[in-house]
């Protein structure tokens, strides 16, 4: 079996003489969740329709398990969660998921129990017989969600698939991304939300007009292009200038202003224990500690030139 269940080479797509794709190259492995971070409009949806066999790249190609995503016998390996929610409005949400679950040819008995087991998981169980074109944005997208989970595939793609959510939600689709990644499946996800990116990812590609910039783990990326972490020390009374001196010898730039001094470290999980350790030996406490931590975000401004919701 192939080790990479997901190899996309050298994707272009054009439309007319506009370049949406321009050459993008990466691998998935099983159990690795793989995010495509960007603003609207980077191309990211593009990409993912390419992978899920729904549009033809103009260049390069996909593999899913070794074969053309577009084969229908290699669809059945793939749960495609699009930005747009396939749903049914007409039909309530246990309609959508028993039409899905016999499109599937899933057995109704077995299809019965598994749809009420995904609809309790995202939270959609006492909505199950309200139409869906009662239900909001974040709503549709949770089921939308259900129904890509109704089998059981080697790839997810997942396209932005908390747009819309309140963050206690937002929280429980990211503890059922980790439960599959848990299963060992390769997940492809993409967003705009740093966050979603930062805590989900074991790879993320920051994705830019329609090229990958840069890749890497989330760490990875934030320690080579973000800016230095900062040790924010509160003292209960204005520090001496001897303290003060003391403390640069841990770093090359620390301020101080009024009783708060701010240290710029690299690696701040190196040093705060010897900080705090000196501060004992001269009898200082603090009444606050904390180290403020470069984010995608930053790594995505230093690169790019702008915020990433712009």
């Amino acid at each position: 079996m192939n080790k990479s269940p997901l190899i996309v080479e050298n994707i272009v797509k054009k439309y007319g003489d506009k370049a949406v794709l321009r050459g993008i190259s990466f691998k998935v492995k099983r159990g690795m969740i793989y995010s495509l971070l960007g603003p609207n409009g980077a191309g990211k949806t593009t990409l993912l329709s390419i992978i899920a066999g729904i549009i033809n790249p103009t260049d390069g190609k996909v593999l899913v398990n070794g074969s053309d995503p577009r084969n229908p016998k290699i669809r059945r390996h793939i749960g495609y969660c699009p930005q747009e929610p396939a749903v049914y409005e007409e039909l309530n949400a246990y309609e959508n998921m028993m039409f899905y679950a016999r499109l599937y040819g899933l057995d109704e008995n077995n299809a019965r129990e598994r749809i009420n087991e995904l609809l309790e998981k995202v939270g959609l169980y006492e909505h199950r017989y309200k139409k869906v074109s009662k239900y909001s944005g974040g709503m549709k997208k949770r089921l939308s969600l259900s129904i890509t989970l109704l089998i059981d595939p080697m790839l997810f793609i997942l396209d932005e698939p908390t747009t819309g959510m309140d963050p206690s939600m937002r929280r429980i689709v990211w503890d059922i991304i980790k439960e599959l990644r848990n299963e060992g499946k390769a997940i492809v996800l993409a967003t705009h939300y740093m966050d979603e990116a930062d805590v989900l990812s074991d790879r993320v590609a920051i994705i830019n007009e329609g090229e990958i910039i840069v890749e890497g783990s989330p760490e990875e990326l934030k320690l080579k292009y973000g800016p230095e972490s900062v040790i924010v020390l509160e003292f209960y009374k204005t520090p001496s200038e001897k303290i003060v001196d003391t403390l640069k010898s841990f770093s090359e730039i620390v301020y101080r202003e009024n009783n708060i001094v701010k240290i710029y470290a690299q690696s701040p999980d190196e040093i705060v224990p010897n900080i705090v350790t000196t501060l004992y030996k001269y009898g200082i406490s603090l009444s606050f500690l904390r180290v403020v931590r470069p984010t995608l975000e930053d790594v995505f401004l230093k690169l790019t030139g702008r915020r990433l919701e712009e």
